[in-house]
């Protein structure tokens, strides 16, 4: 029972620490902040998310020199669908995370949590809860 106890609490203190996640039914990957062009989907370092307008449900058109400058935000092999948080498998084999089966990506601009530079660019948007 301590020990029970024990995990409880150090569960309700690691939650506590995590950071403005969105809720329990979203990967401990994903969190949301809140921006100059309001609240996004963040990385777990505070980055901004993205999706690309021409990507198709559950699905990603972004390879090559596009996921250099758009880099997709991989899902651990370990990890399944979460919420409205589903995981696409790439063309190239790697899990992707998706949020409502559009693909998740970063954007190498970005250089601080809360940057937002790549909304807007060429079809890319900031991922919005």
């Amino acid at each position: 029972m301590r020990r029970t106890f024990r995990l409880a609490l150090g569960l309700a203190v690691s939650l506590a620490t995590i950071g403005p996640a969105l809720a329990l039914d979203s990967p401990t990957a994903i969190q949301t902040n809140d921006t100059a062009i309001g609240a996004v989907l963040t990385d777990k370092s505070g980055m901004t998310l993205y999706t690309f307008d021409e990507d198709s449900a559950g699905g990603s058109s972004c390879y090559g020199r596009c996921a250099e400058n758009w880099p997709p935000l991989e899902a651990g092999t370990t990890t399944g669908p979460i919420g409205e948080f589903s995981i696409i498998i790439r063309e190239d084999g790697v899990a992707q995370w998706a949020y409502k089966g559009k693909a998740l990506y970063n954007w190498v601009r970005d250089k601080a949590p809360g940057d937002t530079t790549g909304d807007g660019v060429r079809g890319w948007q900031a991922a919005r809860p």
